[in-house]
């Protein structure tokens, strides 16, 4: 088995990219407590969003679906799972609810991480929450022809344990150190722990748990209030080939991190600027068609009402459509389609 010395980072040269996206972060993060005391309606508004995002995305990455009422529904406990794909999906809206209420007691240890792992596969009836894979896997893609392309096999079982312990023990040791910034940190821990592939199932999801769960821990609270999981979501042919691309020479200690590092720091960074961007566009002493007008304003090409109600929280479903309908009247904006298949465009 390969050997985790994580002081050995702080060796890199890290590229001027990177070290951008570090700063522009910390300065987002610099500004993240004067918004969270300002507009508190209008973040809880946006934790309720994220959430709903959060777990339909992470799922579907690993194509976990159901419809968009039923996740609503599901993750508001208004309903109960219809199916095995429901089930996963709940474990998820868990794991995460117990990440947001809890991220402070929640040290990264083998023995959480195999406790939300538990927890992730609580409705099911697979039998492998909270244990260690028992056969090998492979991170595999299937080709057009029926066939499977092996992209990566991972550590062995009997190996698991001792290489969770080691990254959780290394990562742990140089945030305390200070020596390398946590930003630079997790990435490399989270590629690590992708690398092991520790389960028979649910490594990814349980991924982006654990990112969510560091990102907390060090202060940088936006996964809160805008999806994380959702942006990956929507740019998960990148995401898988910075892992592919950053698998290689992995088991012989030669890999370079960086393409994963770079990928991360920057869904993290348009995460907070989604954050700010919302933030400013809602002011609650401004009247509703006010504000709709202003997220309108913001988007380019067609957008729905549900991106909307999105950018403007604070403003109730019947509020929203009235101002749509007062902004087509006016001719801000054009409607097509209908029912479900609904958008609008803007006319200038």
């Amino acid at each position: 088995m390969r050997n985790f010395d994580y002081s050995k980072i702080k060796e890199y040269q890290w590229d001027s990219e990177v070290l951008g996206l570090v700063a522009q972060i910390h300065e987002f993060k610099g500004r993240q407590e004067m918004y969270l005391r300002q507009k508190p309606t209008t973040l809880e508004k946006l934790i309720e969003i994220a959430k709903i995002q959060s777990t339909e995305a992470s799922n579907k990455i690993e194509g976990i679906v159901t419809t968009s009422s039923r996740i609503q529904q599901l993750c508001m406990d208004k309903t109960t799972p219809r199916n095995r794909d429901e089930e996963e999906i709940m474990g998820y809206r868990d794991v995460l609810n117990t990440i947001h209420e809890n991220y402070e007691y929640i040290p990264l240890r083998p023995s959480y991480i195999l406790q939300l792992h538990r927890d992730l596969y609580k409705y099911s009836e697979k039998a492998i929450g909270g244990r260690y894979k028992n056969t090998q896997n492979v991170i595999a893609e299937n080709c057009a022809d029926g066939t499977q392309r092996v992209i990566f096999p991972p550590v062995a079982p009997y190996e698991t344990p001792t290489a969770i312990e080691e990254i959780c023990e290394n990562i742990n040791r140089m945030i305390d150190s200070c020596e390398v910034d946590a930003l630079i940190l997790i990435p490399i821990f989270i590629h690590d722990f992708l690398c092991v592939h520790p389960f028979n199932d649910g490594n990814g999801r349980m991924s982006r748990l654990l990112t969510t769960l560091l990102l907390y821990r060090q202060g940088y609270v936006v996964g809160r209030y805008i999806s994380i999981e959702s942006k990956i979501e929507k740019t998960k042919e990148k995401y898988y080939e910075v892992l592919e691309q950053c698998g290689q020479g992995w088991h012989e200690e030669k890999e370079n991190p960086m393409p994963f590092v770079k990928y991360l720091l920057g869904i993290i960074l348009a995460a907070y600027r989604d954050f700010e961007g919302r933030i400013n566009l809602v002011d609650d002493k401004l009247p509703a068609l006010e504000q709709v007008r202003g997220a309108v304003k913001e988007k380019i090409g067609k957008f729905t009402k549900s991106e909307i109600m999105e950018l403007v929280p604070a403003i109730g479903k019947a509020s929203v459509e009235n101002s749509l309908k007062q902004l087509t009247q006016e001719g801000v904006i054009e409607k097509h389609g209908k029912g479900k298949a609904t958008f609008y465009t803007r006319i200038d």
